[in-house]
């Protein structure tokens, strides 16, 4: 999916296409990083997050060539705005995945560098694991643990007919699993990290669908001490950028609810974030379904996508779009916490379990409650005492 000009994300490469980061800067921020506590001082917790943290490698050009047996073609996994992605095999056996970066690409030197230093700082299951990364000469690559299950884009969009797409439990276990990343960027860590490029190309899944956040380059530290937001250039996708950070540069936390919130249409409707191939007034596919998500009496179980054929919870359904719609809203202040997104999200997953909720099932209710959500949320865990939304 390309990237719309206004967001600089192009402009930004060709700024930053002269800049010299030589492996020994590289080097050395990263080693002193490595023992720096992006928790505030706090010991890790056991909500996913990885006590264990190994050292990132540093790669010769030639190991890395060695290992794709010299980028091999059958070896190609697929291209993005970073370059070329190669699958490949350490000296220690370890299957890989190998970014290049193409200094003609979308992204730069920049990028790369804020890559290796949060992924570097960051680790949780539900975040991609970076092995290390080479820069010798101009061959400046990434290497990650191999997912083999592709990214999330690869199992909505454009199918080849061998291919089944994904059914109603294991989007939402996906969904609940991409919002546990976000929440550990969100609320683990001190000052909180800003993903800015929540999509689906951008969620990678691995053995039993088991998704992780991937491609940091567009990473950013939020706010701190009595700062509401963090000023920078605009850059995104199309189609997942907040409208207040579109329109003023100010970014927040909420910016990602609002993309996170346009992930999860995109897997309840089948439809993409942007397609320029429908009519204007539908290739967003915000634009398409706000109407709807405004008024919950036009919601409608036609929204879904049709892929699915009609094999999903009708409440859940309803349950998934009103998240979304609260993801969605145009004030951010108005947006939901990522906490709470998750929260509903795992619930909607394990009610999947119940078949009889299912369209065309003997006990489907009636109505749409007018804040699904909120019920949802306040079952999973009745002891809270902020119940509702903030």
């Amino acid at each position: 999916m390309g990237f719309c000009s206004c967001f600089g994300r192009e402009g930004e490469q060709k700024g930053t296409s002269g800049l010299n980061l030589p492996q020994a800067r590289v080097v050395s921020v990263v080693e002193s990083r490595q023992h720096y506590s992006v928790n505030g001082g706090h010991e890790p917790g056991t909500n996913g997050e990885n006590k264990t943290q190994f050292p990132i490698r540093t790669f010769s050009y030639y190991e890395l060539a060695a290992a794709t047996t010299f980028f091999k073609e059958d070896l190609f996994l697929g291209k993005g705005g970073f370059g070329c992605v190669h699958k490949g095999w350490l000296d220690n056996g370890q299957v890989v995945a190998i970014k290049q970066l193409d200094r003609n690409g979308l992204q730069g030197n920049r990028e790369f560098l804020v890559e290796v230093l949060m992924l570097s700082l960051l680790h949780h299951e539900h975040l991609i694991n970076l092995i290390g990364y080479c820069t010798d000469s101009d061959h400046w690559m990434l290497v990650y643990e191999y997912m083999p299950l592709g990214s999330l884009e690869d199992h909505l969009h454009d199918l080849p007919p061998d291919k089944a797409p994904l059914d109603w439990k294991t989007r939402m276990k996906i969904l609940a699993g991409a919002a546990k990343g976000l929440q550990y960027l969100h609320d683990k860590i001190n000052p909180p990290v800003i993903f800015r490029d929540c999509k689906p190309s951008n969620i990678l899944l691995g053995e039993g669908y088991f998704p992780k956040l991937s491609d940091f380059g567009l990473a950013k530290l939020g706010p701190v001490g009595d700062k509401t937001h963090v000023s920078t250039r605009v850059m995104g996708t199309r189609g997942y950028c907040a409208p207040e950070y579109a329109a003023t540069g100010k970014l927040t936390v909420k910016s990602d609810i609002y993309s996170f919130g346009v992930v999860i249409l995109e897997l309840v409707t089948g439809r993409r974030g942007y397609d320029e191939k429908r009519p204007k007034y539908e290739q967003e596919v915000v634009d398409w379904a706000r109407p709807m998500l405004k008024d919950h009496k036009k919601l409608s179980k036609e929204m879904a996508d049709p892929a699915l054929k009609k094999q999903f919870p009708r409440r859940g359904l309803f349950q998934a779009l009103a998240i979304a719609a609260m993801c969605l809203q145009e004030e951010a202040a108005k947006r939901p916490k990522i906490h709470e997104v998750m929260t509903a999200l795992s619930c909607l997953a394990s009610q999947s379990e119940v078949s009889n909720d299912y369209y065309g099932g003997p006990s489907t209710p009636k109505s749409l409650q007018k804040q699904p959500m909120v019920d949802c949320y306040n079952q999973q865990d009745s002891s809270r005492t902020d119940q509702g939304w903030r």
